[in-house]
């Protein structure tokens, strides 16, 4: 009599079948792992750049301060020396 493991069932055997649905198993663990840690990195660049994008504006901000401030003094430097 043979073991579980070796009966066929129309030329399949039982070991063939559970090695395929055990690596078929281990595929889809891979692929999804792999899935969620991609998922994961995007979600973390995602809130680096959104980050980065607010301090941009920030600094873009302070410096068209800085410009109107320079421009104001440059208009009174003109006034002085044509007055």
């Amino acid at each position: 009599m043979t073991t579980f493991e070796h009966q066929e069932i129309r030329g399949i055997t039982i070991k063939n079948m559970i090695v395929t649905i055990a690596s078929t198993v281990s595929i889809v663990i891979s692929v999804m792992t792999a899935y969620f840690q991609l998922k994961g990195d995007i979600k973390d660049i995602r809130s680096s750049q959104e980050t980065q994008t607010r301090i941009n504006e920030i600094r873009l901000k302070v410096i068209e301060g800085q410009i109107a401030i320079l421009q104001q003094e440059v208009s009174k430097l003109k006034e002085r020396k044509g007055s």
